[in-house]
């Protein structure tokens, strides 16, 4: 009778256990570098780039300004359109805002989950 409580006891504790973990890992903070590579596979899918296959110089993605929340990284196009993405530091959520300087104009234009752009 003994056992028979005893393994009901250890059956319970390992259920209850089992229920109280989260199973999805927390993610760890966003790096500078892990910024960089997210947004720069991003634009490789998201724009087209034979135009710079010739002439690489007149498309590229750079880190731009950072702050205690967030990353810049900025991605040029041959167009001279800027696009400016804004990396949360902890979420990993990505504000992308278009701004074309020749006509002065800037728009929201989306967010990406920037660990969907990283290589695991």
């Amino acid at each position: 009778m003994k056992k028979l409580i005893t393994i009901c006891l250890l059956a319970t504790m390992l259920l209850c256990s089992c229920g109280s973990k989260s199973t999805k890992e927390p993610q760890s903070k966003i790096t500078a570098e892990m910024a960089y590579e997210g947004v720069s596979n991003y634009c490789h899918i998201a724009y087209d780039w034979s135009i710079a296959k010739d002439n690489p110089d007149i498309m590229g993605v750079q880190m731009g300004e950072e702050t205690d929340s967030a990353y810049q990284v900025v991605f040029r196009s041959y167009t001279g359109a800027l696009v400016n993405f804004y990396v949360n530091k902890e979420s990993g959520t990505t504000k992308m805002e278009e701004y074309v300087p020749s006509l002065n104009v800037r728009e929201e234009v989306g967010t990406i989950d920037l660990f969907d752009y990283l290589k695991r």
